[in-house]
């Protein structure tokens, strides 16, 4: 986490539950663009964006040096290179990953953490109730994701919204296209679909990687938990949206039960 601008010690546990429920309510702040260093807070979140240090870098690396790299995520990695990578992030290095890193080794370093992590990305307690998703259609699949995501903790949240943003970057640079030259631009050749077959397995975990039986997933498992993250990388802006409606409904509940919250909003703005 990070410290906010007024003490998050100010609130009690209820009322900034509330406070975090308003915290995707703006799309430009969804993106956290950096300047000159400055860290940008979102302005009715009393916690700021929070994503690992390592699935930041490798997805601003990727997206810098390997949006046309055929195969990314697919073909092999330096293992050893992997690894060292691996134990600087460990270790708390300041590590910049720059034109010099191999593409490949960059990509094979974020599965891992992500695989890896001690708690998935979707937390085990939700596998069940994303993977239901799978047999709904349309409208009401989208809402049924949306109140998942609400369900997410923050640092799940942010980090999740990251990680899709990216993946949806590099679907869009699957097709070879052309430059303003007329040069062609060869494709990644990883669409949402592949996408979604490589991460699909690292992010919705039914058990712990070396667990009994947590590497066997069954075919429906499997088919569900690729399409629940193809709609997740297809409609990750919008699912990521409070909606005007239910931002009155919080903020009128917050007016009639702890007025004072409202003044705290209206001085964070």
């Amino acid at each position: 986490g990070a410290m906010s601008v007024d003490s998050i010690t100010d609130l009690s546990d209820n009322v900034s539950k509330l406070l975090e429920a308003l915290q995707l309510s703006h799309p430009h702040e969804l993106d956290p663009r950096r300047i000159l260093g400055k860290k940008k807070t979102l302005s009715l979140n009393p916690i700021t964006w929070q994503v690992p240090r390592i699935v930041d870098r490798c997805c601003t690396h990727i997206e810098m040096h390997g949006l046309q790299t055929v195969g990314i995520f697919r073909v092999g990695s330096s293992k050893k290179r992997v690894q060292q990578l691996r134990e600087e992030f460990d270790q708390g290095l300041d590590v910049f990953l720059d034109e010099h890193q191999s593409v490949h080794d960059v990509a094979a370093l974020l599965k891992e953490f992500l695989r890896d992590m001690p708690d998935s990305l979707i937390p085990r307690e939700l596998y069940g109730a994303f993977l239901s998703t799978a047999t709904m259609e349309g409208s009401a699949q989208l809402d049924a994701l949306q109140l998942l995501l609400f369900l997410l903790p923050p640092c799940h949240s942010d980090t999740l919204h990251r990680l899709l943003r990216f993946l949806g970057e590099v679907a869009r640079h699957a097709e070879r296209s052309w430059d303003a030259d007329g040069r062609e631009v060869p494709g990644n050749k990883m669409t949402i679909l592949n996408l979604a077959t490589v991460f699909g397995p690292n992010i919705l975990q039914k058990e712990k990687p070396g667990e009994k039986d947590g590497g066997a997933l069954n075919f429906e498992d499997s088919a569900a938990i690729i399409l629940v993250l193809q709609r997740l990388i297809e409609h990750h802006q919008a699912l990521f949206m409070v909606s005007p409606e239910m931002q009155c409904d919080i903020l009128r509940r917050l007016f009639q039960t702890d007025p004072d919250v409202i003044d705290y909003l209206l001085r964070r703005k």
